[in-house]
């Protein structure tokens, strides 16, 4: 054998191995594009609609209760 015929054995491993790793790379690119899309729509989804309801939360003071007019004592013995 001479070393030109074993040089054409390795050429077509290489560019397998190219091709593998460009589509690879492309899948790779694909996977990130779509997942990104889909991170921005969701936080586009998520974001309040203009003009939409508005939720107001507050904190109301109790107003004081007048004394009782009549109390009653309850007395339990046990036995």
């Amino acid at each position: 054998m001479t070393d030109i015929h074993l040089s054409s054995r390795r050429r077509p491993r290489r560019r397998r191995h190219r091709r593998l790793a460009r589509i690879l790379a492309g899948l790779a690119a694909a996977l990130l594009l779509l997942l990104v899309g889909i991170s921005i729509g969701r936080a586009l989804g998520d974001g309040p609609s203009p003009g939409g309801v508005r939720t107001q939360v507050r904190t109301l003071d109790p107003r004081p209760l007048p004394p009782a007019p009549r109390t009653v004592t309850v007395t339990v013995t046990s036995g």
